[in-house]
């Protein structure tokens, strides 16, 4: 039974690898313009086919007891847009890494200090297009290690992970307790770190989000109350013409006295009011409240 159940994961993932190689391919011929129109038109009409209708519609519930069913509809299919632009954007990262054009930048004051090996924490969440943080960051010469969680399809993991390391960031920490580890030397040799925050984690501890417990990872303030170092919250956003707006916020010292349930609270904090602004392009399809 085992050894069945294993056979059918496997060829679904072979199938669903073999189709996501072939949309990437249809992508790089048509270009990134028409790539952008055409899957983000597909993830709308597909995305509710795959993903609990369930799970998001009790996330935008959670996020504000008065929406409407309205501003539910419009919600949704702006984020599956966004989710198509995002999927195809993957195979232009070698685009994106070369030009600056489309991007606008702001708070690059506040990466001054970095650069002279004084690491920070950079934190954020699966806004518009998330990699792009990591992406920038490197960019500017800062030495950074990024953590990430892999697919679980290991026939498009490599490449992702390929595609991560050539364009995003070389250095690459997968999430657990291995990755902990790597974290930490990391630091210690005056790395800064850059993840995401808004993902549920089997090992974090429950804390308030929109006013309801969730999981969450306490991994930036156990980081920055034992190294005394301060965190950079960034927000990401689509702007005109799919370019793209990276607000880097000012550094967050957090006090040793400060235990990092109460310091998690503050980053969940800001990161409630980056979806408040832009509701639209972040990823509701997580079961965050489970």
């Amino acid at each position: 039974m085992v050894f069945l159940k294993f056979i059918i994961k496997t060829l679904n993932y072979f199938f669903q690898s073999i189709i996501i190689y072939f949309f990437f391919i249809i992508g790089r011929c048509i270009g990134l313009k028409n790539s952008r129109k055409i899957f983000s038109k597909i993830f709308k009409f597909l995305g509710p086919l795959f993903k609990s209708k369930k799970i998001i519609d009790k996330n935008l519930n959670f996020y504000s007891k008065n929406i409407s069913n309205e501003e539910k509809k419009k919600i949704i299919n702006r984020m599956w847009e966004n989710y198509g632009k995002t999927f195809i954007e993957y195979i232009f990262l070698d685009y994106f890494k070369k030009n600056q054009n489309h991007v606008n930048i702001e708070g690059e004051e506040n990466l001054i200090d970095i650069k002279k090996n004084s690491p920070v924490i950079f934190v954020s969440g699966h806004f518009a297009n998330f990699e792009l943080m990591s992406m920038e960051i490197s960019k500017r010469k800062i030495n950074l290690a990024a953590i990430y969680r892999p697919l679980n399809n290991f026939f498009l993991n490599p490449f992702m992970e390929y595609l991560r390391k050539k364009y995003i960031c070389k250095n690459q920490i997968k999430k657990g307790l291995t990755g902990v580890r790597e974290t930490i030397k990391y630091v210690k040799k005056g790395y800064s770190i850059a993840l995401m925050i808004d993902q549920r984690v089997s090992e974090g501890e429950k804390v308030n989000f929109f006013n309801m417990p969730a999981l969450t990872t306490t991994l930036p303030a156990q980081i920055a109350i034992k190294n005394n170092i301060p965190i950079i919250p960034v927000f990401i956003e689509r702007i005109k013409n799919d370019n793209f707006r990276i607000k880097f916020l000012k550094k967050i010292k957090i006090d040793n006295n400060e235990n990092k349930i109460d310091a998690t609270k503050k980053l969940n904090k800001i990161l409630e009011n980056m979806i408040l602004k832009n509701p639209n392009e972040w990823i509701w399809t997580h079961d965050r409240w489970k």
